[in-house]
Parts: C-alpha cells; structure tokens; sequence
C-alpha cells in the first residue's frame, strides 16, 4: 500500500504542543497506510505512543496507530476551520486520548509483570514531574502509600498539592488546598470548551464567582460545584468545610479541589500553573 503524504503544516506543531515524555519529544513522519483517501495524514510518535493525523472534509482526526490492529475508528476530532484548532487537537489528546493509552499500558503492565513493575511505572512517571516541577521553583517529595507512589508539594502561595496514584491505572488524582486563584491557571488545561448557557444556574456568591469565570463547572451545592465525566479529568471544587461562608467570596478564598483521571502528559503541562 503507497505511503501516505506526510501533512507537517498540523502534525508538526501539534507535536510541539505535547511534552517530551522522558525527555523524547513528538517527531513527525509519514502514515504507514492509508486511512482516509487522498486525504493529507502524518505519523507522530515519541517512541512510546503513535498516533495518525487527518485532515479531511475540514475536519482534523487522530487515530491510534497500535501494532498489528489497523485504525478505524478517531479517537479525537475537531473542525479545522475552528479557531487555533491545532491547539483545541492537543487540548483534546492531553485531556482524553493520551491518559487512555497511559491506562492501557498500565492495566497490560499490571497484569504481565504484576503490581510492583506497574507501580515501578508510576514512580517513574511521579518523577519526572517532580523534576519539571523543581524546574519551575518548586519543592516536591515523593511517598509511597498503599495504593501507590504519590508526590507531594507547597506552592508559592502556601497551596497545599498531592499527585496520587491509585492501582495499576496509568492516571493520577490530583487534591489542592488552598487559594482559589491557585486554580486559575490550571482549570483552562482541564476543561473542555463551553457551548452552553452564558451562565449556568448559580445557588450562592462561591458558585457564582467560579461559574462567572468557568462555565462549565455544575453547582453541586452552595459550598461546592463538580465537572468532567467519564474518560477525562473529572472533578469537585468546594469550601473546606460547610460553614465557611459561600456570600463572600474573593481570589483568597481557602478551597479544596480534587481531580482525577490526569495523565502523565497533562501534569507536565500543568506543571507551571502548579507551583
């Protein structure tokens, strides 16, 4: 089968918008086979994951490409006439398609060599995140607790933050405490685009002020709002206790958070919002 025609103008600087995970960045190359016809695609990889980008019918898709399974089926799609729809690509694949393939590898670890190499992983994961976060000022400790390797830092701003690992899973938990602002720049990372109300239904001056910012977050209660499903980060913010009142509320206001299903490759692009 001819090789397809390698498309640098989108997979090259999406594959500058992915960290170099053990300091291998993305590189790209031609698609091995043809998924879509005469369709422009490319080959990224950073030895460890592979994927295939198409551009097709205005239309930009990933598709996995896994040894010995030919790819059917995108895995991430956005409309290419978007605004900065290479950016919203890489948004999707951090979100989404990265920590998935991180949780297979995981799982097929875990049941092949057993839970000490799968947590073996884990640390090493925990690691290199550890470095990019002394790299930006911080001062993490890893820990290893029953249900994994874990790391644990203070923020400039007195923030208290934890990187769990539960199980054989290939993504991590993350809990914050401390002021709202710390959240600021790393929410944008987890979110998906809003295509909502203006504003969803707000119960007190806590949820407003994090709705008015964040539309995509649900009230859950006066103290507390939720976000996220299934497949990618998903999560609650809320008072550190139930009497702490929700009618005055500013940058200072002490929060708790906690986030899971967050891959290896997003952490590291946090890595900056989380010091």
């Amino acid at each position: 089968m001819a090789t397809a025609i390698a498309h640098a103008a989108t997979a090259a600087p999406l594959a500058a918008l992915l960290p170099a995970r053990r300091r291998k960045p993305w590189t790209v190359g031609p698609a091995q086979y043809c998924i879509r016809a005469s369709a422009p695609m490319s080959r990224i990889t950073d030895g460890r994951r592979t994927l295939i980008v198409v551009e097709q019918a205005g239309l930009l898709e990933v598709f996995v490409d896994a040894p010995d399974e030919f790819a059917v089926t995108p895995v991430a799609v956005v409309d290419a006439t978007g605004p900065d729809p290479v950016a919203a690509l890489a948004a999707r694949l951090l979100r989404t398609v990265l920590p998935q393939l991180d949780t297979t590898a995981g799982h097929r670890t875990y049941w092949e060599k057993g839970h000490k190499a799968a947590h073996a992983g884990q640390a090493a994961d925990l690691l290199e995140l550890g470095y990019a976060l002394i790299d930006h000022g911080a001062h993490p400790q890893t820990t290893h607790r029953i249900d994994g390797p874990a790391l644990t830092w203070t923020t400039t701003a007195g923030a208290h933050c934890d990187v769990m690992a539960y199980g054989a899973h290939g993504t991590y938990t993350l809990t914050y405490e401390g002021p709202l602002c710390g959240l600021y720049g790393l929410l944008p990372l987890l979110l998906p685009p809003y295509d909502g109300p203006a504003l969803p239904d707000v119960t007190s001056g806590f949820t407003y002020h994090l709705t008015k910012r964040f539309p995509q977050l649900r009230t859950a209660q006066d103290c507390e709002l939720d976000f996220g499903t299934q497949g990618e980060p998903y999560g609650f913010i809320t008072t550190p206790s139930e009497d702490t009142p929700t009618d005055r509320v500013n940058d200072t206001t002490p929060v708790v958070a906690q986030i899971g299903h967050l891959g290896t490759d997003l952490l590291l692009t946090a890595a900056p919002h989380l010091i």
